[in-house]
């Protein structure tokens, strides 16, 4: 299994196992933001993140209009978040609570989606 098709399967099973997590306890989206609020738990969150997208993009920073794509987006995002969860908390603090959950669904659920189709990729579940 090439870096591509490793990183497209850890990604979709990442999204789809947080979209099944928080679809089961949405009560754990409204704690997460809380928890944004708390110093400790926000440093640890940016470290995991930036760890995260940085192993991604270092490992796969591929542009071509392919799933490749979506993979290297993913590593990005998740390093921007990791950097301004670090670098300017209370601001993304502040972007969260204006999110209202009604769009934090919306996200995950296209996440969901992104997850089926980097795992319909990998393991080639319905042809295309």
């Amino acid at each position: 299994m090439d870096v591509s098709n490793y990183l497209a399967a850890f990604w979709g099973w990442y999204l789809i196992i947080f979209f099944v997590i928080l679809s089961f306890n949405p009560k754990r989206v409204k704690q997460i933001f809380e928890d944004l609020k708390d110093q400790k738990f926000t440093i640890l969150a940016a470290f995991l993140a930036i760890i995260l997208g940085l192993l991604t993009i270092l490992a796969h920073n591929v542009w071509e209009s392919d799933y490749r794509v979506v993979v290297t987006l993913l590593g990005w995002m998740a390093l921007f978040l990791g950097l301004s969860l670090f670098i300017i908390p209370k601001v993304v603090a502040g972007w969260l609570e204006y999110i209202n959950m009604k769009l934090v669904q919306v996200l995950y659920l296209a996440l969901l989606f992104v997850g089926f189709y980097l795992l319909n990729v990998v393991y080639r579940i319905i042809p295309y």
